[in-house]
């Protein structure tokens, strides 16, 4: 597996333990519908948490949040309509991206909740 490949699945893993210290309840990791994926789906206090993770090496190139453009928004909206659907769930769906900046052997957690919006993406 190639580097930055590794560090992504890292970093994805990182941030499931994260939510869950935080009371998050994981129900899929890397859930797909066809070439779509999203890196966590999860819960807390009747919400569907579809959680986006970024993770660098650096912040050379800015901040890893700020990669995730308008076909990524569009495809995680697109995911959580056919989980909802899919799984029979009714509840709020909320948008979260984490970010995980490795420097060496440690690293930083940044969790932006309500990171965007189904409105914020037409």
């Amino acid at each position: 597996m190639a580097a930055h490949n590794e560090i992504g699945k890292l970093g994805e893993q990182l941030a499931a333990d994260y939510l869950r210290q935080q009371g998050y309840a994981i129900l899929e990791t890397n859930w797909r519908l066809g070439r779509l994926e999203a890196d966590i789906i999860a819960y807390m206090e009747g919400t569907i948490v579809i959680v986006e993770v970024k993770t660098r090496s650096s912040q050379g190139f800015g901040e890893p949040e700020d990669f995730v453009d308008y076909k990524k928004k569009k495809a995680c909206i697109k995911l959580a309509n056919a989980y909802v659907r899919l799984h029979w769930r009714d509840e709020e769906v909320r948008f979260d991206i984490i970010s995980v900046i490795f420097s060496g052997e440690q690293y930083e957690i940044k969790h932006l909740e309500h990171a965007f919006s189904a409105i914020d993406v037409r």
